[in-house]
């Protein structure tokens, strides 16, 4: 898995990516300004939040802009694991970009990691995503700040 994917460098910065104002992203995905998808966030209690995800923006915006509770102690910057979801199905988990470098060692600290593991802020909303199903683990690691929830700016 140490090949870099297409546009991007081996440590995961891509040439000619959209800026974002913390996030660092390992792959593209063309945002499509007013187009939504559907995605499920089921929470930690099992509770289920079906909301819009403009496309273009990455799930870790995508709950925090829904008051959907995923941690996200960097802001992702890749440099946690607190954003970890897990794609219900796997249909879709093949439908999203392989993970970066960068990506793959954060998930190896992620609590409760399984085969369709990802972070949410690298899962780009794109039009085959269009009802994803993602459960956040029922716990996380942080090592920043016990408790500490970092609001997007």
């Amino acid at each position: 898995m140490g090949s870099a994917l297409p546009g991007s460098s081996a440590s995961g910065h891509s040439a000619g990516r959209a800026v974002h104002t913390t996030a660092k992203l390992c792959s593209d995905v063309p945002s499509a300004p007013g187009e939504t998808i559907s995605v499920t966030f089921v929470d930690k209690d099992g509770l289920e939040h079906n909301v819009p995800a403009p496309i273009g923006k990455n799930l870790l915006e995508v709950a925090h802009d829904n008051e959907v509770d995923l941690e996200g102690a960097c802001e992702g910057s890749l440099a946690c694991s607190t954003c970890h979801v897990i794609v219900e199905n796997e249909e879709y988990y093949k439908k999203l970009p392989e993970p970066c470098e960068d990506e793959l060692d954060m998930l190896d600290l992620a609590f409760g990691l399984s085969e369709t593991s990802r972070l949410g802020c690298q899962v780009i909303a794109a039009r085959e995503l269009d009802g994803i199903r993602v459960r956040i683990p029922a716990a996380s690691r942080n090592f920043y700040v016990d408790g500490h929830k970092p609001k997007p700016h």
